[in-house]
């Protein structure tokens, strides 16, 4: 590697701190860009009660970039058992409290990167307090991460961003902007497709910004698709359906690139996800080829009890074919 290269990831959930716990381990500056939009648990309780930005997602991304065997990384994903404070995460406790102090939230999320010792920074899409609206086929809408989520009659049309306080616009965060315009890499996903995903690639701010990266080349842009749907958001969705959805609702193609799981779990695990309603992302292939994007397909699960993507297989995929 003759530089230090500039990694931009954007997500949420699970699916970005996985990716962001393999990549630590590279001499990379990396940047994580943040959905902001969860309404559930600890998270959506602390933003509802206190009027913040849900800490969930920033939380497990700091954690990620942390040392995770460190004492401070494990208390802060530390959960009360009782009281009060029961289901409340210590780490989105200490990122409020923090935010409130400085009296700013990204300040408050650079303060508690320094208490973690973070590889990277962390980045809310948006410093608005937002609502998910999703619009379903069976024309029902509904508002809310949580209640859409759960809402398994029909897929999933259309998902918008409204914000919590009527009338205000909703921005993106300038500091992402800024990540994204000094990449030499930019990663989407894995994650929830309309709730950690999409959300981030609306903003008027980052669609154009990534459309402009993507028409001059300024840096390579590589999707990785789910290995697994998820019930009612993205059932019987094959690996186009994914990225169909992201291009409709941007409106272009951003992606030069889409990474494709192409093992199939085992038998007995595919079976449980199967009686819970989710299953395996099919890869096909040729109606990915029609949307004019490079396909790169392999081994890239890691397989306990959960399907997901090996961090490590992931990012030194990533770290040997686009930035040695």
């Amino acid at each position: 590697m003759n530089k230090i290269r500039n990694v931009t990831a954007i997500g949420g959930g699970t699916g970005l701190s996985n990716i962001l716990r393999g990549l630590k381990y590279y001499p990379l500056n990396i940047s994580a860009i943040v959905t902001v939009s969860d309404d559930g648990g600890s998270s959506g309780r602390l933003s509802e009660e206190l009027g913040v930005l849900p800490p969930g997602d920033i939380r497990n991304c700091l954690v990620a970039l942390a040392d995770e065997e460190s004492l401070m990384a494990k208390l802060f994903q530390y959960r009360f058992k009782e009281g009060g404070l029961k289901e409340h995460s210590f780490g989105n406790l200490f990122l409020v409290a923090m935010s409130d102090i400085l009296g700013d939230f990204l300040l408050g999320i650079k303060e508690t990167s320094k208490v973690l010792a973070i590889r990277g920074k962390v980045l809310p899409s948006t410093l608005n307090r937002v609502r998910l609206k999703a619009i379903f086929e069976d024309n029902t809408q509904i508002i809310g991460e949580t209640a859409i989520s759960n809402y398994k009659k029909s897929r999933i049309k259309k998902i918008e961003l409204i914000p919590v306080k009527d009338g205000e616009k909703i921005c993106a965060t300038p500091e992402a902007i800024y990540a994204l315009k000094k990449s030499d890499i930019i990663i989407v996903g894995p994650g929830s497709l309309y709730t950690s995903i999409i959300p981030n690639l609306i903003l008027d701010e980052i669609r154009e910004t990534l459309k402009n990266i993507y028409l001059n080349d300024k840096a390579k842009i590589i999707y990785i698709c789910n290995v697994m749907t998820q019930p009612g958001e993205t059932t019987g969705y094959k690996a186009s359906d994914h990225l169909k959805a992201i291009i409709e609702h941007i409106g272009f193609n951003i992606f030069h690139y889409i990474i494709l799981n192409n093992k199939k779990p085992k038998d007995d695990i595919l079976k449980k996800y199967q009686e819970s309603g989710a299953d395996f992302v099919h890869p096909d292939i040729e109606n990915i080829r029609a949307l004019n994007v490079e396909i790169i397909s392999g081994d890239f699960i890691s397989e306990t009890n959960v399907v997901r993507h090996d961090p490590y297989k992931v990012s030194n995929f990533l770290v040997k074919n686009f930035i040695e």
